[in-house]
């Protein structure tokens, strides 16, 4: 297992570590094909897979731009036409999913975070309606800083988005530990401001390999009970 410094807060990205995000991204793949079919360009299951390799080994900033972008084949136009398609129905996901998908055991780990004295906060990527869920999961009050990108505007790699968390935590990057499940949105910019980064390995990135030795995680992954001996078993 893995040994962290010392620390005193710890940052979550909510898609993956918080949010299984399972439905979501089943969801949003359908879309994708339906926006593309209805436009006059089907594309298969099978180019819709090896689109998605590809957007997540060219550390695409948004998966889902990039693997709509690769299906069109560089027709810009048909792309931005079926991406716009897809972002309008982001609601009717939600909806279709029921928010937020809790992963099983991380609202008890955030709990226990909590009452131990570690000071939590959000670095998502997220609408504001994350923030509901969370609170309809009776786990919103654990987190000290409670801003996603909805609040801010800030998206990550964007370091000012983790530098506002630890402001308003009143902590500094050096005592913070991030818990994200992308290498390029979550540990990488986290460990150029000094964190300890924890990569959840889950979802559509679950595969995302480091750049360069400056973007490994301190520690890996792959389920609530290794996250919760990596951040609380050297606590106790």
């Amino acid at each position: 297992m893995a040994i962290l410094a010392p620390f005193r807060a710890v940052l979550f990205d909510v898609g993956g570590p918080i949010d299984t995000e399972v439905e979501h991204e089943r969801l949003t793949d359908l879309h994708i094909r339906e926006a593309l079919a209805e436009l006059g360009y089907p594309v298969s299951e099978e180019r819709l897979a090896a689109a998605n390799r590809w957007a997540i080994e060219s550390f695409a900033p948004s998966a889902y731009a990039a693997i709509v972008w690769r299906l069109c084949r560089g027709d810009a136009d048909l792309a931005a036409a079926a991406y716009a398609r897809v972002a309008a129905r982001s609601a009717e996901r939600s909806q279709l999913r029921g928010g937020l998908e809790l992963r099983p055991g991380i609202d008890t780990l955030i709990r226990r975070l909590h009452a131990s004295g570690f000071l939590l906060g959000l670095a998502a990527n997220q609408p504001a309606r994350a923030v509901d869920d969370l609170d309809r999961f009776g786990i919103g009050q654990c987190f000290d800083h409670r801003e996603v990108t909805a609040h801010h505007g800030y998206r990550k790699p964007d370091v000012r988005l983790f530098l506002r968390a630890c402001e308003d935590l009143g902590v500094e990057p050096t005592d913070t530990v991030m818990v994200g499940d992308r290498i390029d949105n979550d540990i990488a910019p986290a460990k150029w401001l000094g964190m300890q980064a924890v990569l959840f390995r889950t979802g559509r990135h679950i595969d995302q390999q480091p750049r360069s030795w400056d973007e490994s995680p301190d520690a890996t992954v792959w389920s609530v009970s290794e996250l919760e001996a990596v951040l609380l078993g050297g606590s106790e």
